[in-house]
């Protein structure tokens, strides 16, 4: 099988050692050709050259969400074809791996490496739904190119949360669970529209759900990690499915404190409740319109600031090997 491993020489978790036993292991098994991320981008530009060349069977991630989903929308930059794109592998190398170990990896580059192997050997594959966020029609967004994202997406708070700790990694801060706690504070605190959101939701055939804080858009289940521990948002979201989403109508601040304890202590059963918590399953499309620009975010990667975002959840999209 001809494959090309795409390397970001800046994971956070993988050494140049971890990397060539990595790439000699593949290699055992793989015709592969090795390349380096030198640029934001880089990634997306090696797949979808991958895509684009007919002769790539795989395309083999190795770094964190942002790196994959560099790849993913390098992969599917002619659009979603599973039968006649190259297969997905990921071996986690960031320090979250959301995608990754949902779809249930080990979290070390070197147990990851032998369960891959051992799909490759063995034939083992899925394919796997995605979201799709695009600008929308008739709002200055319009013109914003359509992204993929692997298993979450945000506008408002959390992705706040997001652009707050690349600030802070900018300035050379390590990326940790205590400095994500730390800027969740810190954007609460300086969140002007806490007590009355911005957001309106709204569907095709559905009455508007306005005046939310949070919007927290799931393709899979958990969320994301603190540590070792899964966080469940939509525990109903799955990559079999299309897309969750979990909104927040109210955030003062016994209402934050109750929010925070329910998703530390959510279960794959049971996420956050209450009387301002929104809850939608299975979306296909719909659109989030702010009344002023928030940040938002796709896979943990804050990319600036939107009035409307139009998503659509695609079944079905692309082949990983499992």
């Amino acid at each position: 099988m001809r494959a090309l491993l795409v390397v970001n020489p800046s994971a956070t978790t993988t050494s140049a050692r971890t990397r060539d036993v990595l790439v000699h292991a593949l290699a055992s098994d793989l015709k592969l050709e090795v390349a380096t991320t030198e640029y934001r981008g880089h990634a997306r530009d090696l797949a979808r050259r991958a895509a684009e060349d007919g002769n790539t069977e795989l395309v083999v991630a190795l770094g964190g969400d942002g790196t994959v989903n560099e790849v993913v929308n390098g992969l599917l930059s002619g659009g979603p074809d599973p039968a006649g794109l190259p297969r997905l592998a990921v071996v986690p190398g960031g320090s979250t791996n959301v995608f990754a170990r949902a779809l249930g990896l080990p979290n070390d580059v070197v147990e990851a490496t032998g369960a891959l192997l051992n799909a490759l050997r063995e034939g083992t594959e899925r394919t796997v739904g995605l979201g799709l966020a695009s600008g929308t029609p008739g709002t200055d967004d319009e013109g914003v190119p359509e992204r993929w994202f692997t298993f979450c997406a945000g506008l408002g708070f959390d992705a706040g949360v997001i652009g707050r700790v690349e600030q802070q990694r900018e300035r050379g801060k390590r990326s940790t669970h205590a400095l994500y706690a730390r800027q969740v504070l810190r954007q609460f605190l300086g969140e002007a529209n806490r007590r009355h959101g911005t957001i309106t939701l709204e569907r095709p055939g559905e009455d508007p759900v306005e005046d939310l804080v949070v919007s927290i858009i799931c393709n899979t289940s958990p969320w994301t990690y603190f540590g070792s521990r899964p966080v469940y948002a939509t525990p109903e979201a799955s990559f079999d499915t299309a897309l969750d989403l979990l909104g927040f109508a109210k955030l003062s601040t016994p209402a934050a404190t109750r929010y925070v304890a329910q998703l530390m202590t959510s279960t794959p059963e049971r996420g956050p409740r209450g009387k301002h918590v929104v809850g939608l399953h299975d979306l296909t499309a719909f659109t989030l319109h702010s009344q002023v620009p928030l940040p938002f975010q796709m896979d943990g990667d804050h990319l600036g600031l939107r009035t409307s975002v139009t998503f659509t959840g695609v079944r079905r999209a692309l082949r990983v090997i499992v």
